[in-house]
């Protein structure tokens, strides 16, 4: 069954229409708050496809990421109550107290670190604001963080050029269970430390 592979194609279709730095910024802000797909699946073959935007398009991720950090940081803030019962409905309950203890121990680092990594950013974002972090280390951190992923990616992929894509869609449908795989592992040993 190939799912990856048609997945890999629509996306390659969105990152070179004339509106794709627009579908980026909504992916990248409603990604840090609600909305389950990174905007690296965007950013990866936008960047290979324009290297000579790449720095570009990666500010604007930042950027939208951020902001939508700072709506998931609002929610946490004025809605925790009204949004908790849902994450725990959703099965989430473990993932969220975890979470929570990860700020009482490191702080705004979990939020650095948050940025940077596969872990679902935006349980960080609503839990920042649940916690009442402070917002100015917040904003610090989710810039230092988030910026650092999607640099990283951007640059990478405008190395590789549009030539990545020749290399990369022979093997996309592996790369996407690997990747299914790999988080399904993350989870797993993030549930059963808990």
């Amino acid at each position: 069954m190939r799912v990856f592979e048609p997945l890999y194609d629509r996306v390659m279709d969105w990152s070179r229409h004339r509106h794709a730095p627009r579908y980026l910024a909504g992916l990248s802000f409603a990604e840090s708050s609600f909305f389950p797909v990174p905007p690296d699946v965007m950013l990866a073959p936008m960047a290979a496809a324009r290297p000579r935007e790449a720095l570009r398009l990666a500010g604007l991720t930042t950027l939208f990421s951020v902001l939508g950090g700072l709506l998931g940081y609002a929610i946490g803030v004025l809605a925790f109550e009204l949004v908790e019962p849902w994450i725990v409905e959703m099965g989430q309950r473990e993932k969220l107290e975890l979470t929570q203890e990860w700020f009482a121990v490191w702080g705004v680092w979990v939020v650095l670190i948050a940025g940077f990594s596969p872990i679902p950013y935006k349980l960080f974002t609503v839990t920042a604001g649940a916690l009442a972090m402070p917002l100015l280390p917040f904003v610090v951190a989710s810039v230092v963080g988030r910026g650092a992923r999607f640099f990283a990616v951007a640059v990478l992929m405008a190395w590789a050029g549009p030539q990545a894509d020749r290399h990369l869609r022979p093997y996309m449908e592996r790369l996407g269970w690997a990747s299914v795989l790999i988080l399904v592992a993350i989870v797993a040993f993030y549930t059963l430390a808990a």
